[in-house]
């Protein structure tokens, strides 16, 4: 296994862009047409969750889920744990339809970026922070109004394993402002599919959903406990998840 996994993990990447290639094409033609729902199911759920049967299927790359149990029943805020690239498909395909805060170069690349456009993402200019989290307040209230989730990755980027980046507050504020609660996702992704390199690990990734959170008042100080209190729980929880691999 180990001598093969290069050719296994180069297998996977032209898998991974033929599909993405083919499936933008596809998206692009078709999706206009379609409900956002129906658009969210066709051009995100399909290619996403074809993209983790592709990592477990060739890579080796498998998962299980914890506290589905914790889930809302009406969709709010998801603050997750960035290590990755495997859990941006697993939670665009795991939660529908979902809005997803993102860098705003992305929808500047060619077909991927085309195909993004048709979903309402939440596109923020990362050199404007001011300007970014009065877009996340007013377009992710939107977004949940209209019944999609809203996934944020607090920390802003991927942060290697180990290390902890700083969590914005712009999810906690968004709940806040929303009166919906706040869903912690804490995963160790980046032990298997690490941030930098082309290089993946075969194991068994963990994702544990936490319980949802809500703010015991209103206003910033409400949202800067809000947000503390989901940091340190997904902190918590991927330390102890790394410490078991």
């Amino acid at each position: 296994m180990n001598v093969l996994l290069p050719i296994r993990i180069l297998l996977f990447y032209l898998l991974l862009s033929f599909t993405a290639f083919a499936w933008c094409l596809v998206s692009l033609v078709f999706a206009p047409f379609m409900s956002f729902r129906t658009r969210y199911r066709f051009v995100v759920q399909t290619w996403c969750r074809s993209a983790v049967w592709l990592a477990q299927t060739i890579v080796g790359l498998r998962y299980e889920v914890s506290g589905a149990e914790n889930i809302p029943e009406k969709p709010c805020v998801i603050l997750s744990k960035h290590q990755s690239t495997w859990e941006t498909f697993f939670l665009s395909a795991y939660f529908e339809p979902l809005s997803q805060v993102l860098k705003r170069e992305l929808l500047n690349v060619p077909f991927f970026g085309w195909a993004i456009r048709l979903l309402k993402p939440i596109a923020i200019d990362r050199e404007n922070p001011k300007e970014a989290l009065r877009q996340v307040a007013k377009q992710g209230l939107e977004r949940l109004e209209q019944g999609a989730w809203v996934l944020i990755f607090p920390e802003g980027t991927r942060v290697p394993v180990g290390q902890v980046g700083k969590f914005s507050r712009s999810g906690a504020a968004l709940a806040v402002n929303a009166k919906l609660p706040i869903l912690p996702v804490a995963h160790n992704a980046g032990t298997f599919w690490p941030k930098s390199g082309w290089g993946k690990r075969p194991g068994t990734i963990q994702v544990v959903i936490g319980p949802a959170m809500h703010a015991e008042s209103e206003g910033p100080r409400a949202a800067a406990e809000l947000n503390q209190r989901a940091e340190d729980w997904i902190n918590g929880t991927v330390a102890d998840l790394e410490s078991k691999v």
